[in-house]
């Protein structure tokens, strides 16, 4: 779902990135009212499980792949713009270091998985789940939150994917960016997200969360934050955080079994695989002549390592820069604070 630089047009991408920049706004003013310098740093955490979540590539239907995001997740822990600025610094990272997402399509891919999938997800898990909900009716709640919420983002992937032929040709009438309409499209991305990728988001979102709400539950506020009387000692806090650590690590060293996945992600080929799978005599005049960005560990590689080390290490890195990044907005937050 990380749609890559020149499948959408400019104009495309600056539309999205624009929509963005309120939601940032409003998602930022938010989170500072709500959430502690505590919270904060704990939302790094948060933001490393969607890293890692999307590092798992599982096979789909067409012979494509796909992965989980986390979104809702993170959105039923600390609240959607929560989820919103946490997938965001995520994305960014992958974008920049790793090469996974376009710089340019970075609104783009912020829009489908940091705004549409945690709103749509948590807003669909309270419908479900109700004032008071019974533990199998909240299970339930989460399973269809984290489904809906996926899959909302993947059907409108598939619309901004299906415009493009229809919006942006040359003189000759051919495509300059993603040559597939929406009856192309929308099957395309929501077949494989509905069948698979759906159901992983919502498994994957149903495990963390009961494992984050019964080691860690002081450290939840979202709208699945289980209910307490008082909140948890230093002590206990210091052994949640241990705990969560713990999982990040686990899932950091399974990263490479996303290796095992055969195939790219729908809409993620390269110039050459995108022209030969298109049944073009050449590739769309836009995506040669458009944006290049060469990242710094492209595909989560590292020179001279085997793939599953380098995976492996790019999971680690991507999981501490988060953890920082966070941590130093806690410390700005308690600085304001004590000043």
């Amino acid at each position: 779902m990380h749609i890559p630089d020149n499948y959408l047009s400019p104009q495309t991408d600056g539309i999205l990135f624009v929509a963005m920049v309120p939601a940032w706004l409003h998602c930022a003013r938010v989170v500072r009212q709500k959430l502690d310098a505590r919270h904060l740093s704990f939302l790094g955490m948060a933001s490393a499980f969607s890293f890692l979540l999307m590092m798992f590539n599982v096979p789909l239907p067409g012979g494509t792949t796909g992965h989980a995001v986390g979104g809702t997740l993170i959105a039923l822990m600390l609240g959607p713009e929560a989820a919103c600025l946490a997938v965001s610094v995520a994305l960014a990272l992958q974008a920049l270091l790793f090469g996974d997402g376009g710089v340019l399509a970075f609104g783009a891919n912020c829009f489908n998985m940091a705004v549409v999938l945690p709103f749509v997800g948590c807003a669909m898990y309270k419908l479900v789940a109700g004032s008071e909900p019974s533990a199998l009716r909240r299970r339930i709640a989460v399973v269809l939150g984290a489904y809906i919420g996926l899959n909302a983002a993947a059907f409108c992937a598939a619309v901004e994917f299906g415009i493009q032929p229809l919006l942006f040709t040359d003189a000759a009438g051919a495509p300059l960016y993603c040559p597939y309409p929406l009856a192309v499209s929308l099957p395309a991305m929501l077949i494989p997200h509905l069948l698979v990728a759906g159901v992983i988001e919502a498994v994957a979102t149903l495990a963390i969360l009961e494992f984050v709400q019964r080691v860690a539950p002081d450290y939840l506020i979202g709208p699945a934050a289980p209910a307490r009387e008082k909140s948890e000692g230093v002590a206990n806090r210091s052994a949640s955080r241990v705990a969560v650590s713990v999982l990040l690590v686990a899932l950091a060293v399974a990263t490479p079994l996303g290796l095992l996945a055969q195939g790219t992600a729908w809409g993620e080929w390269s110039t050459d695989e995108l022209t030969e799978l298109a049944g073009l005599s050449a590739p769309p005049a836009g995506m040669t002549e458009g944006f290049s960005f060469e990242a710094l560990l492209p595909d989560y590689s590292l020179a001279g390592l085997p793939d599953w080390v380098a995976y492996i290490m790019s999971a680690a890195i991507g999981v501490l820069v988060l953890v920082i990044i966070f941590k130093l907005l806690a410390a700005s937050s308690n600085r304001r604070v004590s000043s």
